[in-house]
C-alpha cells in the first residue's frame, strides 16, 4: 500500500513540475512603443516576452541625442513602469497588465516588469 502512495505521489509532484511555466522570470505577452526613425518617420516596436525584475533600456532609443520613445503599451501579464532616462534613471510611470497604456506625452527611454 505504501509503494502505490509513494508512486502516486511521484507522480503527482511531476506532473506539476511540468506544468510550471517555461519562462518564470518573464512577463508574458507584449510591451509595444512607438519612435522616430533617422529619417523621421514614426515605428512601432515591441519586446517580446520580456524579462522580469531587469532593467531594459530601449535600444532605439537609448542615445540621448536621439527623441525618446512614446505612446508605451502593456500588453504584458506584468506591470511596467517605464522610466524617463535610460537605464531606468528619472522620472517613471506605471502601466497596468493587460492593456496599461499612454499617450504620445509619455516619453520614455527604458522599462522594467515586476
Amino acid at each position: 500500500m505504501r509503494l502505490r502512495t509513494s508512486v502516486a505521489a511521484a507522480v503527482g509532484a511531476l506532473a506539476l513540475v511540468l506544468t510550471l511555466p517555461a519562462s518564470a522570470g518573464a512577463a508574458q505577452g507584449d510591451f509595444t512603443y512607438q519612435h522616430y526613425t533617422e529619417a523621421g518617420i514614426t515605428q512601432t516596436s515591441a519586446l517580446m516576452n520580456p524579462r522580469s525584475g531587469e532593467c531594459i533600456t530601449l535600444p532605439e532609443v537609448e542615445n540621448e541625442m536621439t527623441a525618446p520613445a512614446h505612446s508605451p503599451r502593456n500588453n504584458t501579464d506584468a506591470t511596467a513602469t517605464v522610466f524617463t532616462g535610460a537605464d531606468c534613471e528619472g522620472d517613471h510611470f506605471s502601466l497596468r497588465p493587460n492593456g496599461g497604456h499612454a499617450s504620445q506625452r509619455l516619453m520614455v527611454r527604458s522599462v522594467v516588469f515586476s
